[in-house]
């Protein structure tokens, strides 16, 4: 399966993709509880960042705060791949183990699970079009040419646009938290 990926995409590691694949998974929990959702744009398909988005809404109607206390990523595999004529499709499982609770506005308890953490199997597709540019190492902005980190925000620095992760990398295009 592996060696099929790189055929496709000859940077390709078993290693660096479950890294990266972890961070975004955190990274999304994170911006859903700061509700700061924007900084995971670059990370997700439009139809994934819309469900995110829906989320955070209904926290902001509900008067709630979504709390992912100490979660972690306690084991992650390559599931299956898939290539079509136009993209690379990477199925994942991550077994994540978090507190999963609410909290008012307020900060008081108002329901789930904060004295213990539960396990989860997260079902995630990554999806990589086969005529994407090759990133490199180092990212630049789209629009301007700096240099980003793209990991720490997806936003531009300088002229604060959205890294569009689609162009060039692995975005979610599938989600299932069972």
């Amino acid at each position: 399966m592996i060696e099929e990926i790189k055929k496709y995409d000859p940077d390709f590691t078993e290693n660096g993709f479950k890294t990266f694949i972890d961070n975004v998974f955190i990274q999304i929990h994170l911006a859903i509880m700061t509700k700061d959702i924007k900084k995971i744009k670059h990370f997700v398909s439009d139809e994934i960042y819309k469900k995110i988005e829906d989320k955070v809404k209904y926290l902001n109607q509900n008067h709630l705060i979504q709390m992912y206390d100490e979660i972690n990523v306690k084991e992650t595999r390559i599931l299956s791949s898939e290539i079509t004529e136009d993209k690379i499709n990477i199925k994942v499982n991550i077994i994540s183990r978090y507190m999963d609770y609410f909290l008012d506005e307020d900060g008081n308890f108002k329901s789930g699970n904060n004295t213990s953490r539960i396990m989860r199997d997260n079902y995630i597709t990554f999806t990589k079009k086969l005529n994407a540019k090759d990133l490199g190492n180092v990212k630049k902005c789209q629009n301007c040419g700096a240099s980003l980190e793209i990991n720490a925000s997806g936003l531009c620095p300088y002229c604060r646009s959205t890294f569009d992760l689609e162009r060039g990398g692995y975005i979610i295009t599938s989600l299932e938290v069972m």
